[in-house]
């Protein structure tokens, strides 16, 4: 592991693990974040193993993670977490703002997503608020959100319409509650938090609404959530 916290260990504190594979990006920050109040670094990691060896110590509420890092990129490591650490939150700190980079961030189960021009209370506020189950995602990266959603609606490819074609008239009203939670980056357990259901609830709706749509993935259900309208 490349750094840990001095502070003191206290309670209800968000654990968090810095991933970055720049120290001089990665250290800064750790310190930085540890100024917070209610925000202990517990680890900085300088690739995806690092960070699965870390969460795996644990505890940890989120992990702050870079996308481009050796020996596992963020994407994979965030899929990874969300499989077997599905408690610990992702929030994503990167350059990149790309569609690829976004949407695979976010499909593999990323609560917020930042560009590094985001600012420390940006960061902090980004990181309660995935400790918190909800998701923070920047204005850039929203802005290239809806216009990949616009540019699809305005030019369906004949291969892939169904991302644009209207919802269907049989889905439930909680069922476009889940969409529109899902299209504003909650995960399974926000989703329930929000609507005040159990997770295997929220999966049951997931996948009826999966069924009904032909929706593919989580990060489908997201651009599919902001063509239609919803998020």
């Amino acid at each position: 592991m490349s750094g840990t916290s001095e502070r003191t260990e206290g309670p209800g504190r968000l654990k968090v693990v810095v991933a970055d594979d720049q120290a001089a990006v990665r250290e800064p920050l750790a310190a930085v974040l540890g100024l917070a109040e209610d925000i202990e670094v517990v680890a900085a990691a300088a690739d995806g193993g690092e960070v699965l060896a870390a969460v795996a110590a644990g505890p940890v509420d989120v992990v702050l993670m870079d996308l481009r890092m050796p020996v596992m990129d963020g994407i994979e490591t965030t899929r990874r977490l969300t499989e077997e650490h599905p408690e610990v939150a992702v929030v994503v700190l990167t350059t990149f703002a790309d569609d690829e980079s976004i949407l695979g961030a976010l499909g593999a189960g990323a609560r917020g997503y930042l560009t590094k021009n985001a600012g420390r209370q940006d960061i902090t506020r980004a990181i309660r608020a995935a400790g918190a189950g909800q998701s923070v995602l920047d204005r850039e990266v929203q802005d290239r959100l809806l216009a990949t959603a616009r540019a699809k609606a305005a030019a369906p490819a004949p291969s892939d319409t169904a991302g644009q074609q209207p919802l269907p008239d049989d889905l439930t009203p909680r069922e476009r509650e889940v969409l529109t939670l899902i299209g504003q980056g909650l995960s399974n357990r926000g989703i329930a938090e929000k609507l005040f259901i159990s997770e295997a609830t929220v999966k049951t709706h997931i996948n009826n609404l999966f069924a009904k749509t032909h929706i593919r993935d989580r990060a489908d259900a997201v651009r599919r959530a902001i063509t239609a309208g919803l998020a």
